[in-house]
């Protein structure tokens, strides 16, 4: 997909190509390894003002049920002492505020709302190409990381969790949106 040189280009409103977006995450396991993971089921919709970017925004709703690291013992124990999804069943993160550094790095702090609580956080973020597919529908494609503290948000299980498992969890985006009406 080509990449769009002028930022107002991309003004219009969004859905998330859930085919084609990733949503994940990253956290250190008894300090040698790494546990890497995503969520499989969400949905998410963008009001992007190529001109202002700053008046920009975005919401994210992802099915906590959804997470998979591809160990069944673990991935029901995140679902169930972690996430505690039959309470919580979703993640959602909402803009609060756009800072454009420059024609392709963001920085956007927004709301997380995660296990019955709301923290804020700003999410690195790069926009990697826009543009048509060959259906005429056009594109974007952003990628971004945050790194937060899962304890913030009381997902924890016990004392033990806390010396094999890094509190210290970085949320990794591959975002692809379609603008609607655009075909």
């Amino acid at each position: 997909m080509p990449t769009t040189t002028k930022l107002s280009e991309l003004t219009g409103d969004y859905v998330l190509d859930t085919a084609r977006t990733r949503i994940g995450f990253v956290a250190r396991h008894t300090m040698a390894t790494r546990v890497r993971g995503q969520f499989d089921e969400f949905d998410g919709t963008a009001r992007l003002d190529g001109d202002r970017p700053s008046k920009s925004c975005a919401r994210l709703t992802i099915q906590a049920k959804s997470i998979e690291t591809r160990n069944r013992q673990r991935d029901d124990l995140l679902r169930g002492t972690f996430l505690d999804t039959d309470d919580h069943p979703v993640i959602t993160f909402t803009t609060a505020e756009v800072k454009q550094l420059d024609e392709t790095h963001f920085k956007v702090t927004g709301d997380l709302a995660l296990r019955g609580a709301t923290k804020p956080v700003t999410v690195d973020v790069e926009l990697t190409g826009a543009g048509n597919d060959p259906q005429g529908n056009f594109r974007v494609g952003f990628k971004g990381s945050a790194t937060i503290n899962r304890n913030d948000w009381g997902v924890n299980w016990n004392a033990a969790t806390a010396v094999m498992v890094s509190p210290k969890v970085t949320l990794e985006f591959d975002i692809a949106a379609i603008r609607q009406g655009s075909a």
